[in-house]
């Protein structure tokens, strides 16, 4: 393989014999058993159909997507599922950008076979209008890290990304009902009477790849190779099974004979293994349609749901609005008519001070006062109109007023201006 030969250059013949000696005593570089998995993480994004999962330093995430395209001649009532992946040299020095290469195909092809050829998904669900259109699922595998067994990471990162995965509901319309509606994901039917969401596809199994690595002429069988016992390693087996012990597909690559024996010994154990990885996986997307489930509640909140409320509600509420506004109004009136009140004392107050032409001396003289005084006055001062149209203003008789009264404080004009008017 392409990949074990491009890690062959970077070990070292004691790294090797220090693997294969450790193997010979059912030792491990980290500390594993035998037939023991590394720790399993599977995570799931927020868009439906995408998962990511995470097997001891391998890292490897999943999206799956459809569409609307025409069947095959020979299938004119089922729809397509295609895998794709991408090796990234992020993950792999000996991985190129750009170009599949032969552990990319491989890979590819042990997915499909596995998922495909047992007919996990049901594809005749998928079909839209037979010999015409058909739904085509396609799945792509992105390899973030590459430390060891990519085939097992590869396979539950589909069957995770598969299980979640939700597809837009489409009805028939038009003439003679052959044309083809989508709707989009929470669109409300006034016909159904209520919200149209997405359907998940339909997955009768779930068929999962096992890895056997096989070491020396003794047949030393380990389970989960790691990226070093991967260059090490003389041949591995890859047997995908289900729960119910069916055998999906099985492919071996390598040039180590392996007896029958073994064969028989590491599907048994493969059947074991499949149980608990599914065990896994469904308590994993369990966990996340509970997570979905929430999600949708918090969008779909009590504002959003009155919208199709009838119009009777609506008006009932506006008139409980519109008499609460009444019962406030009298302690609105109260509030107004105190305000009023205090406003005429105050006016009241500030005209104690203030003398009408009826009320000055016959020795006033006859000069104005300048206009920024006036101005002043005016504005600080709320003029009283008297009966006979004149209006009140402070005159000063025994000097002239120049400009520097303008600018004195307001409280010594009025105490100068009043103590005049006594003297006189």
């Amino acid at each position: 393989m392409e990949q074990r030969l491009a890690n062959t250059w970077k070990m070292t013949v004691n790294e090797k014999k220090f693997i294969e000696t450790a193997l010979v005593a059912d030792i491990r570089v980290d500390g594993r058993r035998p037939f023991d998995y590394r720790r399993l993480t599977i995570k799931f994004g927020r868009d439906d159909g995408s998962s990511e999962v995470q097997l001891g330093q391998t890292h490897v995430m999943g999206f799956v997507t459809s569409e609307l395209v025409q069947p095959y001649r020979d299938r004119q009532n089922e729809g397509t599922l295609s895998i794709f992946t991408e090796f990234s040299p992020m993950a792999d020095p000996s991985f190129e950008a750009g170009r599949a290469g032969e552990s990319a195909v491989e890979l590819a092809r042990i997915i499909d076979r596995g998922l495909r050829e047992s007919r996990a998904v049901d594809m005749e669900s998928l079909c839209v209008i037979a010999g015409k259109l058909v739904w085509a699922i396609r799945v792509d595998l992105h390899i973030l890290d590459n430390g060891g067994n990519l085939v097992d990471a590869a396979n539950i990162a589909a069957l995770a990304a598969l299980s979640t995965f939700r597809r837009p509901e489409f009805t028939l319309g038009g003439e003679g009902g052959q044309e083809v509606i989508i709707h989009p994901p929470e669109e409300y039917s006034e016909v159904l009477d209520k919200v149209r969401e997405p359907l998940p596809l339909v997955i009768h199994h779930f068929p999962i790849a096992v890895t056997f690595g096989f070491f020396g002429d003794d047949n030393i069988v380990v389970i989960d190779p790691t990226h070093k016992e991967e260059s090490v390693m003389g041949g591995r087996m890859i047997a995908t099974l289900n729960t119910n012990g069916d055998i999906c597909a099985i492919q071996k690559a390598g040039r180590v004979a392996i007896m029958h024996t073994v064969i028989m010994q590491c599907l048994r154990i493969a059947s074991v293994k499949a149980g608990d990885i599914t065990s896994k996986i469904k308590n994993a997307v369990e966990s996340y349609n509970t997570e979905r489930a929430l999600r949708k509640i918090k969008r779909h909140s009590s504002a959003a749901l009155d919208v199709h409320k009838p119009v009777a509600d609506w008006e009932t509420q506006n008139q409980s609005v519109d008499q609460k506004r009444m019962s406030d109004l009298p302690g609105h009136q109260e509030r107004l008519k105190l305000i009023s009140k205090e406003s005429g004392v105050s006016q009241s107050n500030n005209m104690e001070g203030v003398l009408t032409p009826n009320k000055l001396p016959e020795e006033s003289t006859d000069e104005k006062p300048s206009e920024t005084e006036s101005d002043q006055l005016n504005a600080d001062i709320m003029p009283a109109h008297s009966p006979d149209g004149a209006v009140g203003t402070v005159v000063e008789t025994n000097r002239k007023n120049t400009l520097a009264d303008a600018v004195k404080p307001k409280h010594k004009r009025k105490k100068k201006s009043s103590s005049n008017i006594d003297a006189s």
